[in-house]
C-alpha cells in the first residue's frame, strides 16, 4: 500500500473482517490463508514479505494467531480503533452463534448437520493447500528453504506439542541466520508504517503483567465466580501457545473441576465450536452464558470474551513497536527467512493431520478437495462461493 493511498476506516475494516468471520471456516491455519488472499492478494494491503512479518510475530506470541494476526492488520492500518474493527468483526460472528447455542440448550437436539459441516472441512483443505502454495512461492524459493520447509513439517507430524513449536521456530531461526545470509544480503526491507512507540509498548506490557499477577489474587481474595472464570480464560489467552486447538482442551481441566460447568456442557460446546466460522476462541461466549456466575449470561459471556481475547491484544501492542525495529536489521532478514520457511511447514503439517486426515474420507472427498483448489487457484472464485458450494456437497456426500 503506497503512502499516497487512503488507507480504510474503522467501518471499512469492520465490513472486510465481518465477511471474514461469517465465512472463514476450518480453523488457524485456514483462516491465514483467508487472510492472505484478501489482504495480500486482493487488496494489497500487505506485501508478501510484510504479512509473513507478522504472521511469524503472532506465532511467536502466546494466544490465537489467526485473531491476532487480523488485530495487526487492523492496527496497521487504522491504530487502535482498526485493530478493534478487525477483532469486533471477525470474531462477532461466532461469538453470536456460540452465544446462542448456549441459551438454547435447554431444547436444543444434539446432531448438528454433519454433512454440511464435512463440506466445509474439505473447502478449509482448498484453502490451506492454496495459502501453502502461494507461501511457498515466495518463502520457500530456493532448496535451503525448502528443505527448512520440509524438516519442519515433518517433525511437526512427529510431535505436535505447542513447546515444540516454539523450539521449532527458534531454530528456523538461527537456521537462517546461519544458512540463508547469503540469499537474503540483497533482500528489501520490510517497510510496515509502526502505529506504536516504544514507550506505548512499555505501558501495554505493563498491563498485561498487572492483569496477570492481579487477577489470580484478586479471584482468590473475593473467591467469586466471575473472577474465577475471568481469571481462567485471561491466563489462557495469556500463556497459551498453539491457539484454540490446545487451549480448549486445557481449559476443560480448569473450568469442570472449578464446577463452572459441567462436562456434558463443555464437550457440547467443544463440538460446537468446531463447526463456527471465525476463531475457536469465542468458545469463551458459550462458557460464559453457561457457566454457574451468578450474573446474566449475556453479560457474562461478553466479559469472558474480552477476558481471553485482550492478553492477545496487548502483548502484540508491547512486542510490536520492537518487532518492527527488529525486522528492519539486516543481519536478522535471514533468521526471518528460515522463521518464513518454517511457518509456511506448520502450515503443511496442519493440511495433512489435522485437515486432511480428518475430512477426505473417500475418493469423492479427495475430488472435491481437488476442484475446489483448482477453482480457487485457477479460476480465481471467491472463497464464500465455495463455501456454499461445501456445505450442499456435504448434504449431497451425506
Amino acid at each position: 500500500m503506497t503512502a499516497a493511498t487512503k488507507k480504510p476506516g474503522f467501518w471499512a475494516i469492520f465490513s472486510i473482517f465481518l465477511l471474514l468471520g461469517l465465512t472463514s471456516f476450518g480453523g488457524p491455519a485456514a483462516h491465514i490463508g483467508y487472510f492472505r488472499q484478501q489482504f495480500v492478494s486482493k487488496r494489497r494491503w500487505l506485501s508478501d514479505a510484510e504479512f509473513a512479518s507478522l504472521l511469524a510475530l503472532c506465532q511467536f506470541l502466546p494466544g490465537p494467531a489467526s485473531s491476532q494476526l487480523g488485530m495487526a492488520i487492523g492496527l496497521l492500518q487504522h491504530k487502535f480503533r482498526g485493530a478493534l474493527a478487525a477483532w469486533l468483526g471477525f470474531t462477532l460472528p461466532s461469538a453470536l452463534l456460540m452465544l446462542a447455542f448456549a441459551l438454547s440448550l435447554t431444547w436444543w437436539q444434539p446432531g448438528l448437520l454433519s454433512g454440511v459441516l464435512h463440506g466445509l472441512k474439505l473447502v478449509a483443505v482448498a484453502v490451506v493447500a492454496q495459502a501453502i502454495w502461494a507461501m511457498a512461492q515466495s518463502l520457500c524459493n530456493s532448496v535451503r528453504k525448502a528443505v527448512i520447509m520440509l524438516l519442519s513439517a515433518a517433525l511437526i507430524l512427529w510431535q505436535q506439542a505447542a513447546t515444540v513449536q516454539l523450539l521449532l521456530l527458534a531454530g528456523a531461526a538461527l537456521a537462517g541466520f546461519l544458512l540463508l545470509r547469503h540469499e537474503t544480503a540483497s533482500d528489501s526491507r520490510v517497510a510496515l508504517v509502526q502505529p506504536l512507540q516504544r514507550r506505548q509498548g512499555l505501558g501495554f506490557a505493563a498491563v498485561f503483567l498487572l492483569l496477570l499477577l492481579g487477577l489470580p489474587l484478586t479471584a482468590q481474595y473475593f473467591a467469586q465466580p466471575m473472577l474465577t472464570l475471568l481469571d481462567i480464560f485471561y491466563r489462557s489467552g495469556a500463556l497459551v501457545f498453539g491457539g484454540g486447538h490446545v487451549v480448549l482442551p486445557l481449559l476443560q481441566a480448569e473450568l469442570v473441576p472449578a464446577a463452572l460447568v459441567n462436562a456434558d456442557q463443555f464437550m457440547a460446546g467443544y463440538a460446537a465450536a468446531q463447526a463456527m466460522p471465525g476463531p475457536l476462541f469465542s468458545f469463551a461466549a458459550f462458557v460464559g452464558a453457561v457457566a454457574q456466575t451468578g450474573i446474566s449470561p449475556v453479560t457474562a459471556a461478553v466479559l469472558a470474551l474480552l477476558a481471553i481475547f485482550l492478553p492477545s491484544l496487548l502483548i502484540l501492542c508491547a512486542v510490536l513497536p520492537y518487532w518492527q525495529q527488529i525486522s528492519q536489521q539486516s543481519a536478522l532478514r535471514s533468521a526471518f527467512a528460515g522463521v518464513g520457511a518454517a511457518v509456511t511447514g506448520l502450515l503443511l503439517a496442519t493440511l495433512y493431520s489435522p485437515l486432511a486426515s480428518s475430512s477426505i474420507l473417500t475418493p469423492l472427498d479427495a475430488a472435491f478437495a481437488v476442484l475446489a483448489f483448482i477453482a480457487l487457484q485457477f479460476l480465481r472464485l471467491p472463497p464464500w462461493l465455495l463455501v456454499l458450494a461445501g456445505a450442499v456437497t456435504g448434504i449431497l456426500l451425506a
